[in-house]
């Protein structure tokens, strides 16, 4: 029997060995760090986390569905969560699948396989696998921006913020106004000198809660026509959140859904208390002087780059890939039309979509790779079907903004329909 290797023990390598375990399928798993979690294990030396972070969407909506969280908290923080993923591996025994504080640093095809090169405490080695699963993680390489002049404070990405002490007496720039940075600049308020958001565009803020309930619940039948939920719910968050135009934001040039919004009302709150303010786009630094595209200007101590992350497979060469602009071209996000052994895991951005949409990723995939070990007629149909139909819209019929980070973002109920369309269809065949 063949055996595939995963990279990653985050939620989405877990995700992949769980559906693979229960197809009976031989799996070698490797994690940089010394336990599974990913990015929520802040003492992981990749991990972006912070200590203030927690689930955006809420608990019920994100958890993996054959194993809910103990917790009863609607939004847990990174603690929780990395419990939850050491639970979850010691309930289905997947830590035992992979080989902890070893990195992959090569990938080489061989042999209609994959040569995986490895170091960890035994030293580097070499190991030949039919397919490898790529599941380690979209959000930890920093997407760092250049700027004019120069700034002799400290600039820092968000990625490398752990804790709100670090912004004490400062006078803070958060540079984007993201999910993460919209969190930083609440903890700032209580420690910093004075905290500013510079912002190029504007954003949908979505409450926590609507009707007492979590805002990502109410919606959980038959999804709406884009057109038709965009204007229901920007209603709705005007009537709850205001316009964020009157806090000093631009105006939203995209409609509510067509990039992810914003799910943290508490920055309105201490704008409205004069606790920060929004300034405009960067100009150029000049020594401690930041100068904005609309011709002011201020001082500060520090540079907080809250500018996202870019996608990053650094083991192995990108035309093994089919990388389109910011992104890899794949099947569903998963699968290369070459069908050349490499599998993606994770690499979807998209809201309410949670572990339980990348645990149906998973397991189409692992119906694919048991069907071409045990049924090669029935694996060659959907190669056939991927390199010789058009493949499925899974925009739900946003017009999601043209920005890297949106490269590889989907609509989650159009996404998993058509994922478990596929695997029904594999099943079934």
């Amino acid at each position: 029997m063949s055996s595939f290797a995963i990279i990653g023990a985050g939620p989405s390598g877990l995700a992949a060995a769980r559906a693979l375990q229960k197809r009976g399928i031989k799996v070698d798993g490797y994690e940089s760090s010394h336990r599974v979690g990913g990015l929520w294990d802040i003492d992981n030396p990749r991990s972006t986390m912070y200590a203030s972070a927690h689930l955006i969407s809420s608990r019920t909506t994100t958890e993996f569905a054959e194993f809910p969280m103990r917790s009863r908290v609607d939004y847990p923080d990174h603690r929780v969560l990395r419990q939850y993923f050491q639970d979850y591996a010691d309930h289905f025994g997947l830590a035992a699948l992979f080989r902890f504080d070893t990195r992959v640093m090569r990938l080489q095809p061989r042999d209609g396989g994959w040569d995986l090169t490895s170091t960890g405490p035994d030293g580097e080695s070499t190991r030949w696998y039919a397919g490898v699963i790529l599941a380690n993680g979209t959000l930890a390489e920093p997407s760092v921006p250049t700027f004019r002049g120069s700034f002799s404070g400290q600039i820092m990405h968000t990625s490398a913020y752990k804790n709100a002490s670090e912004l004490d007496g400062k006078r803070v720039l958060i540079i984007g106004a993201g999910n993460s940075g919209c969190d930083i600049a609440v903890d700032a308020v209580h420690h910093a000198t004075s905290v500013d958001m510079s912002v190029r565009r504007g954003y949908y803020f979505v409450p926590r809660y609507l009707f007492g309930r979590p805002s990502d619940t109410l919606n959980q039948g038959r999804p709406l026509p884009a057109r038709i939920k965009q204007a229901i719910d920007t209603r709705v968050l005007k009537a709850f959140t205001g316009d964020p135009v009157r806090f000093g934001f631009p105006k939203p040039n995209y409609r509510l859904y067509e990039s992810h919004p914003i799910v943290n009302t508490m920055v309105l709150n201490h704008l409205g208390q004069g606790d920060l303010r929004i300034r405009a786009d960067i100009d150029r630094f000049d020594g401690n002087t930041v100068h904005f595209a609309d011709g002011t200007s201020g001082d500060y101590d520090l540079v907080l780059l809250a500018t996202g992350y870019s996608l990053n497979y650094p083991f192995v060469d990108r035309e093994h890939l089919s990388w389109h602009g910011a992104a890899p071209r794949l099947f569903l996000n998963m699968f290369p039309a070459s069908f050349n052994g490499l599998y993606m895991m994770g690499m979807i951005e998209a809201s309410g979509i949670g572990w339980q949409g990348r645990f149906e990723q998973a397991e189409l995939l692992a119906a694919f790779l048991a069907a071409a070990e045990r049924d090669p007629a029935r694996a060659e149909r959907f190669r056939a079907r991927v390199t010789g139909e058009p493949w499925p819209d899974v925009t739900g019929g946003y017009h999601y903004l043209g920005l890297d980070r949106m490269a590889y973002y989907v609509n989650n109920y159009a996404y998993r329909a058509a994922v478990r369309a596929e695997r029904t269809a594999m099943d079934a065949a």
